[in-house]
């Protein structure tokens, strides 16, 4: 497929988003300095899912198509060094459907990846993991694990609040029990 396909359902996808998305995510083309927008680079935020470890957070990720969208999926890539089961060390996500040769559709939207992405986060699949530590904290549910998922989660939301421009104030009730879940509460300050 041409790249003027690929830009095309590019152009849709961003006017169907703009119509509906779900709260708290954002998915907008890369600003160029002369004021127009690059529809092949995405920058998006995933919020953490309600009644989860991520709750709170909200987590940038890039989006980069290539000219043979839809025929093949996006890279979807996190900053580097994000800490997750399914995200390699440079950042990128592992993901069945964002997989060429298995699970890829060219029906599969912008909105369906970025849900499928936050479902990963709490969710991640040990039949494919993408870093050796979290995968090996992961499989052994140890206090290791939470503490370094919850530290990943507080990095990057960190991280993430400041590149905003904003002053991040992170107050945390750590959960005395390894199943409980920690109560982050986020003010952001202008």
């Amino acid at each position: 497929m041409s790249g003027g396909i690929a830009r095309g359902r590019l152009a849709e996808e961003r006017k169907a988003w703009r119509k509906n998305h779900p709260h708290g995510f954002v998915a907008k083309p890369e600003s160029l300095p002369d004021g127009t927008v690059n529809l092949m680079i995405w920058q998006c935020t995933i919020p953490g899912k309600q009644g989860t470890d991520w709750e709170g957070g909200y987590f940038p990720l890039t989006l980069h198509f290539s000219e043979d969208y839809p025929s093949k999926p996006p890279k979807c890539k996190f900053p580097q060094g994000f800490f997750h089961p399914n995200v390699y060390p440079s950042g990128t996500v592992c993901l069945s459907i964002l997989n060429e040769d298995s699970g890829w559709r060219p029906a599969i939207t912008v909105k369906q990846i970025l849900v499928g992405i936050q479902d990963l986060l709490d969710q991640p699949n040990p039949a494919d993991p993408a870093q050796t530590d979290g995968y090996h904290l992961f499989i052994q549910n140890t206090r290791g694990a939470l503490d370094c998922r919850r530290s990943s989660i507080l990095h990057w939301s960190e991280s993430f609040a400041l590149l905003g421009g904003s002053m991040l104030h992170i107050r945390i009730v750590v959960a005395s029990v390894l199943n409980e879940r920690p109560n982050v509460t986020w003010c952001l300050e202008k």
